[in-house]
C-alpha cells in the first residue's frame, strides 16, 4: 500500500511492461459518461503496469478511462504517502478528485496514530480533496489485537470528515454491525459512501434508510454474488454509485486480471441488468450522484 514511486527502478519498469499485456481489452464505451468512485491509480501502476504504452502512468490510465466513457475519477489514499500523492494529482488534473485516509488495516501498524491523523487532516483542507477514506473497520485481516487502534482511527476520520464537510468513504469488511455502531455513536457525517458494498439486502436497507450511498464494484458481476445483486436492486437510483477499487475486483468475464477504470462499463451494464434499468438512465443517475457527493470535477486545477 505504498505510493507510486516517481522514479521506478528498472525492474519495476520491466515488470510494468510485462504485466501491461494482462489488462483486458476495453469494453464498448458508455454513451453517457460516469465516474469511478474509488480507484487506486498508484497501486494499479505498481502492481499491474499501464495498459497500452509507456506514457505517463497515471495519465495513461485516466485517458483509457475517458475513452470508455469514464470521464472522472476519485483517487483514494490508504496511507500518508498515497494520500499525499493523490492530493497532488488531483491538484493538477481536472478529471481527478482525491480522498485521503489511513486504511483500517494500516492503523494498528502505525507508531503514532494521532500524528498520522494530523497529516490526513492537513490534506483534508485542500480544495480538491473531497473525501475522507478509505477508513472503517476490517475484521477479516486485522485480529483482535488491532481492533482498538482500528476503531480509534475510524472515529478520528469521522471527526475530520465532519469538520471539513467532506464525504466519508467507508471500508467495511466483515464488520457491518460495528461500522453502524461507531457511526451511530459518533454521528455520521452528512455524506457517507459504503465503498465496495459487501453486505446483503438487509444491511443495504439499513444503509439506504440512513441516507448512505452504496458503491458497487466488479464483485457484483460474480456468479456467487447474489446477495450483492439483491442489495443493488433495492438501492434507490439517487444513492447508487459504481467503482473499480482497481487494480482489484476486476468484473467478469475478466476476474483475476488487473482492473482499471476503463472497465467500469462492464459493472455498470451488469448493475443495469440486475435493476432492470436503462443503461443510459443509470449512467445519468450515477453521474449526478457523483457531483452531489463530491462536487464538480471539471474546473481549473489549483
Amino acid at each position: 500500500m505504498s505510493h507510486m514511486p516517481t522514479s521506478p527502478s528498472e525492474s519495476r519498469r520491466e515488470k510494468a511492461r510485462r504485466r501491461a499485456g494482462e489488462f483486458p481489452a476495453a469494453p464498448e464505451p458508455l454513451a453517457v459518461p460516469v465516474f469511478d468512485s474509488h480507484t487506486h491509480l498508484d497501486l494499479t501502476v505498481q502492481e499491474a503496469g499501464v495498459p497500452g504504452g509507456d506514457a505517463d502512468p497515471a495519465e495513461a490510465l485516466i485517458t483509457a478511462a475517458a475513452k470508455a466513457g469514464v470521464d472522472r475519477i476519485v483517487q483514494v489514499g490508504v496511507d500518508e504517502p498515497s494520500s499525499r500523492w493523490g492530493a497532488e494529482l488531483a491538484a493538477r488534473h481536472p478529471s481527478v478528485l482525491a480522498a485521503v485516509a489511513l486504511h483500517p488495516n494500516e492503523a494498528p501498524l502505525l507508531s503514532d496514530l494521532d500524528e498520522s491523523l494530523r497529516v490526513i487532516e492537513a490534506l483534508a483542507a485542500e480544495p480538491r480533496v473531497r473525501g475522507i477514506g478509505e477508513t472503517g473497520l476490517d475484521t477479516f485481516r486485522t485480529g483482535e489485537e488491532g481492533r482498538a487502534a482500528q476503531e480509534a482511527s475510524f472515529r478520528g476520520h469521522i471527526a475530520i470528515a465532519k469538520r471539513y464537510g467532506k464525504a466519508l468513504i467507508i471500508h467495511d469488511r466483515d464488520a457491518h454491525a460495528d461500522v453502524l455502531r461507531v457511526l451511530d455513536e459518533e454521528g455520521a457525517p452528512e455524506t457517507v459512501v459504503m465503498h465496495c458494498f459487501s453486505g446483503d439486502a438487509e444491511f443495504a436497507a439499513e444503509c439506504v434508510r440512513r441516507g448512505f450511498h452504496l458503491s458497487f464494484a466488479g464483485t457484483v458481476t460474480f456468479a456467487s454474488a447474489g446477495n450483492l445483486r439483491e442489495a443493488a436492486a433495492l438501492t434507490p437510483a439517487e444513492q447508487i454509485m459504481v467503482e473499480t477499487d482497481a487494480p482489484y475486483l476486476t468484473p467478469m468475464p475478466h476476474r483475476g486480471r488487473p482492473n482499471a477504470s476503463y472497465l467500469i462499463p462492464l459493472t455498470v451494464r451488469a448493475l443495469a441488468a440486475t435493476r432492470g434499468d436503462d443503461v443510459d438512465a443509470l449512467c445519468a443517475a450515477i453521474s449526478a450522484n457523483g457531483d452531489r457527493v463530491f462536487g464538480p470535477w471539471h474546473q481549473a486545477p489549483d
